[in-house]
């Protein structure tokens, strides 16, 4: 006889809630969707304040200033959270505490000396970026005023992925809607006071510095806390036998963020230099509402890297398959209602921002919906791979969607403005996510049958 679609709930949800691994998840998941949730509803306020203070244009100029900023720093970032996570937590494990306080100075001092650099470039490079991308010499000033949030991310990736292997979810939490108030209080003062676009750009920048310096601080706290006071001093000679290791994945993270930074964290970028700020505004607040769309989700992606870190580390490979699948009905639970919500909705909540953006933002909308969908309910595609010893993979595939991806944009954006962006941009989703999530079932189905290794300090 059939299951009755209360009782297969019923199941999923024992199979699910009843779970000691998917409790754990759930908890720290909470801490993080509920600033998620609330950062969410208060970014997209400062979204709707500064496009209606600013125009489409203006909007347009917003996402071409921070775009520009993030993109320098990413370019000479090694994605330092995830390396955090994977070796700490993989030295923890074994009790080599000093092995793993070592991997958080080095994470920590080389991610300094990247910002640094990125800094540098950046400055050097912003008067060109505004001619580029914004297409106003006279914008190269705060381009260069904006980049000091690439100063305030010195330690930001290591100290994240630090307090997310020690379970201080809550804590990142209460940062993240920290900042998140003080950034709409100042941008609701600039659409009072009227404000032009230098105050707007001085409220994003005054978050993103509070939140870098806040994960900063409370990361250092927390080292002192697992390994004492003198934590620091631990010499980066304990790493030298697994330092080709820690390179090596270093150095595929950063491939990988400059592939993605190049295909997905770009397109304004893109526009800018294809098209113009106009249609940048209009692929900005299309992408603002699916950015809303994948908030919840990112927490959920944090606490099951975390999670699965440790299976993959003690082999646990049912563990690990239950993860992955118990993620993305959750993940799947909360796309699939809200993706019909906005299909149903969409204009008018594109109209909020303005009627100025109907009809092209809406259009840019429904088409990152399907691609949207894919990389939220399948979340876990890439970094999975990193944990099972494969950083490459990941790169070779981002790769090659990253040369089809720019052939199409270099094709299609200057005709087609902000819809061909989306077209390409939900083109590479369905591409990377395919690949990646047919080889990382494959690699856990034979990593199953593969002899253990035993490790020791």
């Amino acid at each position: 006889m059939p299951e009755s679609p209360f009782s297969f709930l019923r199941s999923l949800s024992k199979r699910i809630l009843h779970n000691p691994l998917m409790q754990r998840i759930i908890r720290n998941t909470g801490y993080l969707f509920s600033a998620q949730t609330i950062s969410a509803a208060m970014s997209m306020a400062q979204g709707v304040l500064a496009a209606r203070l600013l125009g489409v244009e203006g909007a347009g100029f917003v996402g071409i200033i921070t775009q520009f900023s993030s993109n320098i720093n990413r370019l000479t970032s090694f994605r330092m959270g995830e390396l955090v996570i994977s070796y700490v937590g993989e030295f923890s494990a074994n009790g080599r505490r000093r092995h793993a306080a070592a991997v958080f100075k080095a994470a920590m001092l080389t991610e300094i000396a990247s910002s640094l650099l990125a800094f540098a470039v950046l400055v050097s490079l912003a008067p060109l970026g505004a001619r580029i991308f914004a297409h106003d010499p006279s914008l190269a000033g705060l381009f260069t005023f904006y980049g000091i949030s690439v100063l305030a991310n010195l330690m930001y990736e290591s100290g994240n992925g630090l307090l997310q292997y020690f379970n201080q979810f809550r804590m990142i939490a209460f940062i993240t809607v920290g900042q998140s108030v003080l950034t709409l209080l100042l941008i609701v003062g600039a659409f009072l006071t009227r404000g032009g676009l230098d105050m707007v750009v001085f409220a994003y920048l005054v978050g993103k510095v509070i939140l870098a310096l806040s994960i900063s601080g409370a990361a250092l706290w927390q080292a002192r806390v697992v390994w004492g006071a003198g934590w620091w001093r631990v010499s980066l000679t304990v790493l030298s036998d697994r330092r080709s290791d820690l390179i090596r994945f270093a150095i595929n993270t950063n491939l990988s963020g400059t592939l993605k930074l190049i295909t997905r964290d770009s397109e304004m970028l893109w526009l800018g230099a294809f098209s113009t700020p106009v249609q940048v505004g209009y692929y900005k607040i299309a992408k603002a509402i699916t950015n809303i769309l994948m908030m919840p989700v990112t927490p959920l992606i944090t606490t099951i890297y975390r999670e699965v870190a440790h299976e993959v580390g003690s082999r646990h490979w049912p563990n690990v398959r239950y993860l992955l699948r118990s993620g993305s009905i959750l993940s799947a639970a909360w796309t699939l209602p809200a993706s019909i919500g906005l299909i149903l909705f969409g204009q008018w909540v594109v109209a909020i921002y303005g009627l100025e953006f109907l009809p092209t933002s809406y259009i840019n909308l429904l088409i990152l919906l399907i691609g949207v969908i894919v990389i939220n309910v399948l979340f876990w595609n890439r970094s999975i791979l990193l944990l099972l010893g494969m950083p490459e993979y990941p790169t070779k595939v981002l790769f090659v969607g990253a040369i089809f991806k720019v052939i199409g944009t270099v094709l299609l954006v200057p005709h087609w403005g902000a819809n061909g962006m989306a077209v390409l941009l939900t083109g590479f989703f369905l591409f990377t996510t395919g690949v990646l999530v047919w080889k990382t079932l494959r690699e856990i189905r034979n990593a199953e049958f593969a002899p253990a290794i035993s490790t020791g300090d």
